[in-house]
């Protein structure tokens, strides 16, 4: 008898699975670790099935399943204890980099977003994208080649302090690098070989998506991060996703005019934020000479004494968040890099400054924090922008990585 299921019918399925195996995957992934039971509750599947799919990511050498700590019940009701499913961390791995002014920070990171090792190291002063590409594939493969020998490498990421074009992977502008229209995806993709795939994208972006999945904006879906070095770049999250732009060139808050503004921004205008609130602003106003400014974070400490100057950069860091806080309406503002040893010092100034310029409605829902990563915010970003295809579909990624030699 000739069979009555409609053509396609297995191709569908095959779909609905690998989307259900690439989401739960996900859930662990961003969970560090998660129930079954919670995995049932979550997907809104059976619990056969998601025993199947859990089963399947521990084939593929992705996830473990462990016994809860003795006393433990389970969440979704009384009994015994659901299986853990854990993310292994050392089966497959990412590189991610933060390409600094001054630092160039590469790092090995594991499922379920675990920083297993790192390197730091200067960045070239001339900042010359073919020098900087050579320094990071050197740092890359020394991590690698210190990685566990079963790991897999499933993406390779680079947060940049500028504009990228979505479409091409192109730094269409990082003033503060000196930098316009380089093809440094190319550029490291060649130095790399084989079929590794780079990806780039932007400081504050990255910061605001690692602030929105594991730190202080874990639990908003309306978020403004603020990477503040030399430059400052904003990250904006929107009904919990990231708001880019036509073409991912959204969040250059730093370049909007500061009224009185007077000193010329790197990007050739004059009186942009960023030169009223940047890092060489922040270490003139407490006397920390520029050749010095990797020793900034000691002039800030709390209890130290705030200048006058300080309180006044205060002040104009809380009138351009008004700003923000008028256009974005965010639940939280989070200040990452400098200013985030600059918050606890000045924050009645920025508070102040904030509710004064800031509409009534839009400040009284907008709260100030600084990172729950730290100064991590942005490489942890960049390690999910390389997770991206694994967690998209992560048999046809795996297979992918099979095939590709390793660059170490």
């Amino acid at each position: 008898m000739a069979s009555s299921r409609r053509h396609g019918t297995g191709t569908n399925q095959e779909a609905v699975r690998r989307h259900n195996l690439a989401t739960l995957l996900g859930h662990v992934h961003r969970s560090g670790g998660v129930s079954r039971a919670q995995l049932t509750e979550r997907m809104a599947l059976n619990r056969s099935t998601i025993g199947d799919l859990v089963r399947q990511l521990d084939d593929l050498a992705l996830v473990s399943q462990e016994v809860p700590e003795a006393g433990a019940t389970s969440r979704a009701g009384v009994g015994r204890p659901s299986l853990d499913v854990i993310p292994d961390p050392q089966s497959v791995i990412v590189l991610a980099a933060e390409l600094g002014v001054d630092m160039l920070e590469v790092a090995r990171v594991g499922l379920g977003g675990s920083v297993l090792e790192r390197l730091s190291r200067p960045t070239p002063l001339d900042h010359d994208p073919g020098a900087l590409a050579d320094l990071l594939v050197d740092m890359a493969q020394a991590l690698l080649a210190a990685a566990d020998p079963g790991s897999r490498l499933v993406g390779i990421s680079v947060a940049v302090p500028g504009v990228v074009n979505d479409v091409d992977g192109v730094v269409r502008f990082a003033p503060n690098l000196g930098w316009s229209d380089v093809d440094f995806r190319a550029s490291l993709a060649e130095r790399l070989g084989g079929d590794a795939r780079v990806r780039l994208g932007n400081d504050a972006e990255l910061g605001a998506l690692a602030e929105h999945i594991r730190g202080a904006g874990r639990s908003h879906s309306h978020l403004v991060y603020l990477s503040a070095d030399v430059g400052v770049g904003g990250g904006v999250i929107v009904e919990g996703q990231p708001m880019r732009g036509a073409s991912g060139y959204a969040g250059e808050v730093g370049h909007q005019r500061f009224d009185g503004g007077e000193t010329r921004c790197r990007c050739g205008n004059l009186g942009c934020w960023e030169t009223e609130i940047g890092s060489y602003a922040v270490a003139d106003a407490v006397g920390c000479p520029q050749h010095q400014m990797h020793l900034l974070q000691e002039y800030l400490r709390p209890g130290m004494p705030v200048t006058p100057e300080l309180r006044r950069l205060g002040q104009h860091l809380g009138v351009g968040l008004g700003g923000l806080v008028n256009v974005f309406n965010p639940e939280v503002i989070i200040l990452g890099g400098v200013l985030r040893w600059v918050l606890p010092l000045v924050r009645e100034e920025v508070h102040d400054a904030l509710v004064t310029w800031a509409l009534p409605a839009p400040a009284q829902e907008a709260e100030i924090v600084v990172p729950g990563l730290g100064g991590d915010s942005v490489i942890i970003g960049a390690a999910e922008l390389a997770f991206g295809d694994l967690l998209a579909d992560p048999v046809a990624t795996l297979q992918r990585v099979e095939r590709t030699p390793s660059l170490s």
